[in-house]
């Protein structure tokens, strides 16, 4: 579950793990008794617990590239039990143990999660001072350290303009490249300091740090979460049963217009706007379930304010596509 900003700091033991858009996605989930789910994105649990607590015969499948979220869902299996299995993969790998047409629903909850957040060695949080990590699974790749030191300008205008959609990312990424080889790179705390500079600095008031966007896309970047969700989206797609339901929840701009054009097409809608392709050549495996985007209340913003970039979309399989 990805918390937009990172403002807070206290230990990870003191997190609490609070599921976002919970009622909204159990509604359009509707697990039935007997039926078989699976969690993409299993984090802190809170999503698998609900929808293995909604009927004693659910038999839910989890996923998790994090070593520590396989270390806390021996909770949820302790448990559920046998209804319950936990894989210790990344989402796009999904096929390897799953097969067509396996699940009644699927739910992906795109991004990190609160205990990532608050676990200095993982570098995430720039409110706390730790080597600058940053991998989802840090048993593979480069640290974003490796990648601040060493990437190319052009992965980096990548990284900080397109994912990190920071409109000042040229002074950013003019201060990375004469930052190499000081040191300032490879401390959470000092490169958010940089950024922050290069952007025009702190202000009074200001709700999110101006290193945010920037470190936004510099994670997006190392752990390949883009290219991840373009393959993981036909694969969950692929996975479910006629009538079953993919409910995906994603707190970026870039995530969620490709989660919305991969399900207008498989409704047999327009992609986007400038879509032009002829109306008879377009076909429907899915109908949309909203019409409009699906956005946390108002109450549950107050509670966890870090909802607030939440948006959920929903879809039902009616059939299988041939490709």
């Amino acid at each position: 579950m990805y918390c937009g900003s990172v403002e807070f700091v206290c230990s990870p033991s003191m997190v609490k793990h609070v599921p976002v858009l919970l009622d909204e996605s159990l509604a359009f989930l509707d697990p039935k008794s007997g039926g078989r789910y699976a969690d993409l994105t299993y984090g802190g649990g809170g999503h698998s617990e609900a929808i293995l607590g909604v009927d004693e015969s659910v038999e839910l499948v989890a996923f998790d590239c994090d070593p520590d979220a396989a270390e806390r869902s021996l909770r949820t299996a302790e448990l559920h039990g046998e209804r319950f299995t936990f894989h210790d993969l990344s989402f796009q790998k999904m096929d390897e143990v799953s097969s067509e047409a396996d699940f009644d629903g699927v739910l992906m909850d795109l991004g990190i999660s609160s205990f990532q957040l608050m676990e200095p060695l993982k570098g995430f949080s720039f409110r706390l001072d730790a080597p600058i990590d940053m991998r989802l699974d840090p048993r593979v790749g480069i640290s974003a350290a490796e990648f601040l030191e060493t990437a190319s300008r052009e992965s980096l205008v990548r990284a900080v303009r397109e994912y990190g959609e920071e409109k000042r990312w040229s002074r950013v990424v003019n201060a990375i490249l004469e930052a190499r080889g000081t040191g300032v790179l490879q401390r959470t705390m000092s490169a958010a300091e940089l950024v922050a500079n290069a952007v025009g600095g702190l202000r009074v008031r200001q709700r999110i740090h101006p290193a945010t966007k920037t470190f936004q896309g510099i994670r997006i970047a190392i752990n390949g979460e883009m290219e991840a969700l373009a393959l993981t989206l036909p694969k969950a797609f692929r996975s479910l049963k006629e009538g079953g339901v993919l409910a995906v929840i994603s707190f970026h701009s870039l995530e969620d217009r490709m989660v919305k054009r991969f399900m207008r097409k498989m409704a047999g809608r327009p992609e986007h706007r400038w879509d032009r392709s002829v109306l008879q050549d377009r076909e429907a495996y899915a109908e949309l379930l909203n019409s409009k985007i699906i956005v946390p209340s108002k109450e549950e913003v107050e509670r966890n304010p870090r909802s607030r970039s939440a948006r959920l979309r929903v879809l039902r399989k009616i059939r299988q596509p041939g490709i």
